[in-house]
């Protein structure tokens, strides 16, 4: 179906059939029944398409799943426990031991720590290049051994904007997918498979399901990165898998359903990172009006940023969307209707300006959160870097005013005031 972004939101992954219920049912249950011990070996051989443990898959999960592969325009798609789970499960599912992955260094604060420091526990080397690097830099991050590209579309919380189009190049031209953290824009914002992005992943926590009410994560495949041409590269998807009696899931599924296959057959089966049927239920309520809530979050963002980059008392402003900020020209391209709500600034009086700034402030809520329908407001330097003295926070990026606020779709006029009587 050709439906708009809009409708998709509303109606796309499932589509209910005479007498069945208008709403995605929720399947609150660990195990199907079956007639013949004979049908349940076939789907435990992947001879069968069907369901036998919840741990692997369940039917709301794969409903909410198809909306969100809609969304993206992807080929398969997978729910997983959380953002955390889905960025592992992405890179896991390519890589193992003695293999190499070259990221952006603009990534979340959890994902990094993920890539730099649990994974390589496990072997898997991660290289990070700025996101503005030179193609000579960028090319030479690349070893025989890498199997893939990271990075995220709009940084959290360092606001860049990736060129999804030249490092999906780059990944091609070395044979790898590039993998493309859309989180923040959402596919309402970017859809980074029509820039050439290999697989999508997302925190559903965040814009998706938009409440703070359920964590979650999610995994696009595009369906359309060549494994077979480089079979060498990923044997895991080219060749027999002997803990399913054999299967090679290129020749079984297809380039367009191998990679999702072989993550819920082999990492779900065995890690058992599934989201929670009711959390998906969640999910899909959220994405129902993720079109309306991204504009709002978006104009919000933006009127935000304009207001603080005139106020005597903002020393700098970072929002993509706003002209003269570094990434302006990059949002133009890859997001043309608004980037995200996250604003991040910093206010005269380095830390103990923005310390007073916090305590003023009524409407904000200071939270961990971001990115859902309450403005939510963070201050790094007093909160989740408080450790670090102002040399050490320097060194992360982070200077000691750094504010970021994550405007919400209250209105707009409400929010502006809010931060005006802060800043006094």
């Amino acid at each position: 179906m050709g439906n708009s972004i809009e409708t998709t939101c509303v109606q796309g992954g499932y589509r209910p059939k005479n007498g069945e219920p208008r709403q995605v049912p929720i399947y609150q249950n660990t195990t199907w029944k079956y007639d013949t011990s004979e049908f349940m070996g076939k789907l435990f051989d992947l001879e069968e398409a069907g369901y036998f443990y919840t741990r692997l898959q369940n039917p709301t999960n794969d409903l909410v799943a198809a909306k969100v592969c809609e969304l993206e325009g992807g080929s398969a798609a997978m729910l997983t426990s959380s953002g955390q789970a889905a960025s592992f499960f992405s890179i896991f599912n390519l890589a193992s031991c003695g293999d190499h992955i070259v990221s952006s260094s603009a990534l979340y604060g959890g994902t990094y720590n993920l890539f730099a420091t649990t994974m390589k526990r496990m072997g898997i080397e991660f290289s990070f290049v700025d996101p503005d690097c030179s193609d000579d830099e960028l090319e030479a991050a690349f070893r025989p051994n890498t199997k893939a590209v990271f990075g995220e579309s709009v940084a959290n919380p360092a606001l860049s904007v990736l060129d999804i189009e030249r490092f999906a190049q780059a990944a091609h031209a070395q044979g790898v997918p590039l993998i493309v953290d859309n989180t923040f824009p959402t596919p309402v914002n970017c859809r980074p498979i029509e820039w050439g992005a290999d697989i999508i992943v997302h925190s559903t926590t965040k814009y998706m399901d938009g409440h703070g009410g359920a964590v979650g994560g999610c995994i696009v495949d595009a369906g359309r990165f060549d494994w077979t041409k480089h079979a060498d590269k990923f044997p895991g998807l080219t060749t027999p898998d002997e803990s399913y009696h054999g299967v090679v899931y290129t020749e079984r599924f297809g380039l367009e359903g191998a990679f999702i296959t072989k993550a819920t057959a082999q990492l779900m089966r065995d890690l058992g990172a599934i989201q929670a049927p009711q959390n998906a239920f969640l999910l899909n309520l959220g994405l129902e009006s993720l079109h309306l809530r991204m504009a709002q979050h978006s104009a919000n963002g933006l009127a935000v940023a304009r207001f603080l980059g005139e106020h005597p008392k903002v020393a700098w402003v970072r929002h993509p969307s706003l002209p003269g900020d570094r990434y302006y020209e990059q949002a133009c391209k890859y997001l043309p209707k608004g980037s995200c709500g996250v604003v991040s600034f910093g206010v005269a009086g380095g830390r103990a300006g923005a310390e007073a700034f916090m305590k003023k402030l009524g409407l904000a809520q200071i939270a961990t959160h971001v990115a859902d329908a309450r403005t939510c407001v963070l201050h790094p330097a007093n909160a989740t870097h408080r450790q670090m003295n102002d040399e050490e926070l320097a060194a992360a990026g982070i200077t000691p005013d750094l504010i970021r606020l994550s405007c919400g779709i209250e209105g707009t006029g409400d929010l502006i005031a809010d931060l005006e009587q802060a800043l006094g």
